[in-house]
């Protein structure tokens, strides 16, 4: 019984010897979880930046069609391909 004891003893140790020590094991699983955080950190930082660039270009976008459509309507300015007419009423 004693030897049986000993066994299960030395099985529960390597058991846990593995879970704290081995490949598998919690520091194993710390070291991932940081990785992790690290990676979802520099995620949300990209996220920012893409927002921030998306408001840039569409300013710049609504910016240009001010632009074009006071060049238009105040100075007949008009595209390569397109052709001016004008419409007056007496």
């Amino acid at each position: 019984m004693r030897l049986l004891t000993l066994a299960l003893l030395v099985l529960l140790a390597l058991v846990h010897a593995e879970l704290w020590f081995g490949d598998g094991g919690k520091p194993y699983a710390l070291r991932l979880q940081g990785q992790l955080d690290a990676q979802l950190r520099q995620n949300e930082a990209q996220r920012q930046r893409n927002a921030r660039l998306v408001a840039e270009v569409e300013d710049l976008r609504q910016g240009l069609e001010m632009v074009e459509d006071r060049a238009r309507s105040e100075l007949g300015m008009v595209k390569p391909d397109e052709i001016f007419v004008q419409v007056t009423r007496r």
